[in-house]
């Protein structure tokens, strides 16, 4: 596959993935920003724990989405064995582990190396997200004023 080819199939998964992160993350902050008004003190702290618990799961789940169309582009593309390796490939490489056991082709290497940036971006993208959630809420705050 051209260097062109691969650049744009990288470019256009690159553009999906943050779509589809923007629009987890979206929908991660509706859910989590209708929090009971009036509650009591340990109602509210009940709900910002599972807040935070429903919020990492949620990102795992964001992740996991994106992890598997990469999967799903190296299968189609015929770049990997099975399935089973492209999401083992995939996985190890959007999280930049990259064992290196399972490597592409040189036709499909670049895309390869573009996803361990973009999961990276992503990864990050959800800390930046989830550490300003969790001082938002300022859990540990709570709890040790109620201890007081």
């Amino acid at each position: 596959m051209s260097l062109i080819a691969q650049l744009g199939i990288a470019t256009a998964m690159v553009l999906a993935t943050t779509l589809v992160h923007l629009a987890g993350l979206s929908s991660l902050l509706l859910l989590l920003s209708r929090q009971p008004s009036g509650e009591s003190p340990n109602r509210a702290l009940r709900y910002e724990v599972l807040a935070i618990i429903g919020a990492a799961l949620g990102l795992f789940a964001l992740h996991g989405l994106e992890i598997w169309a990469y999967a799903a582009l190296f299968d189609l593309l015929g770049a990997v064995t099975s399935f089973e390796a492209a999401l083992y490939y995939s996985t190890s490489t959007y999280t930049t582990v990259g064992y290196g056991d399972v490597v592409l082709g040189r036709a499909w290497r670049l895309i390869g190396a573009i996803e361990g940036a973009n999961g990276m971006i992503l990864l990050g993208w959800s800390t930046a997200f989830f550490v300003a959630l969790v001082g938002r809420i300022r859990l540990i705050e709570r709890i040790l004023e109620r201890r007081r």
